[in-house]
């Protein structure tokens, strides 16, 4: 496989750095943490089960590792060694430093949306894992798993907080351990339908945009006018019947719109009262882009690489 075009996002030099600051190569044995680095980076992309896999791979490869400063593919127990006995806060300093460089670039980056508000994404997925390795992370019967809980700022579409749990973990339960600052757009799927939680959103200033659930009893406070011709349907006022003696601080804002693409009507909801309807409509077909993020990542969870 071909190994990324964006290595040089990270700086060779940057990382020796780190390598001093953790004393990586303490015992080394003339295998760097640098092709320590290369070779993880082959697992993930390459989704290799084994460090059999990994190790085959990299030896197919050596004319390219060349290019990328490795000169020979290491050793299986080399590289079991160097996994088992490196410091990961070498790569925990990696990370942060990249991600400080995307971040930067994702500043001058020209918003999709007008309005002020920072625009985040929750969601979460299922990561498995070989129960026979991980017997903590039961998830099924047979099958382990962790899951990820994650935000993502539309901002350059990075990840801004993430956090694992046990795979049967609730979203909502996550979500409830989760603090925003005031003024955020916050967008989820009908999975984190939790009427406290919504309010105690509002209280806190947040905003956010969801699917409100069929089941959903309210009742109308305002009919809203819809622009002629749009695919607004209705743009209402509403009160949760469950917190109808909360006056106004319950207020939410239920939007129906006809969706072309799907040929159905969609139900959102939202406790923005003052944002257009269709802008609303469109923040949540926005939050695609965590599902989008979610499919671009290439899960790599082998037996003995771990």
């Amino acid at each position: 496989m071909t190994l990324p075009p964006g290595i040089q996002l990270i700086p060779r030099l940057e990382f020796q750095a780190a390598v001093r600051e953790h004393k990586a190569e303490r015992h080394a044995r003339g295998f760097s943490s640098w092709a320590q680095f290369i070779a993880m980076l082959f697992c993930q992309l390459g989704h290799a089960q084994s460090l059999r896999e990994i190790t085959g791979g990299l030896a197919a490869s050596e004319g390219k590792l060349r290019h990328l400063g490795v000169e020979r593919a290491p050793k299986r127990t080399t590289l079991s060694y160097a996994n088992g006995h490196r410091p990961w806060q070498l790569f925990e300093s990696v990370f942060y430093h990249l991600l400080e460089r995307c971040q930067a670039e994702a500043q001058g980056q020209k918003r999709k949306f007008r309005f002020r508000h920072k625009l985040l994404s929750l969601d979460s997925t299922v990561i498995p894992l070989c129960l026979s390795a991980f017997d903590w992370a039961q998830y099924k019967r047979a099958k382990g798993a962790v899951k990820l809980h994650l935000v993502l700022d539309h901002d350059g579409y990075l990840p801004s907080y993430a956090v694992l749990t046990e795979g049967k973990t609730a979203d909502i339960t996550a979500a409830r351990q989760m603090s925003f600052a005031a003024g955020t757009m916050l967008v989820f799927d009908r999975g984190y339908a939790d009427y406290d939680w919504w309010l105690s959103l509002t209280r806190q200033k947040v905003h956010f945009v969801t699917r409100l659930k069929d089941s959903a009893e309210y009742g109308v406070m305002e009919q809203r006018k819809v622009p002629e011709g749009s695919n607004i349907i209705r743009d209402e006022v509403i009160v949760l019947c469950a917190q109808q003696d909360l006056g106004p601080q319950a207020l939410l804002r239920r939007i129906e719109v006809w969706v072309e693409e799907k040929q159905q009507t969609m139900v959102f909801l939202t406790n923005h009262l003052k944002l257009a309807a269709a802008t609303m409509a469109a923040i949540y077909q926005e939050r695609w882009a965590i599902e989008l993020f979610f499919e671009s990542w290439t899960w790599c969870t082998p037996l003995d690489v771990m």
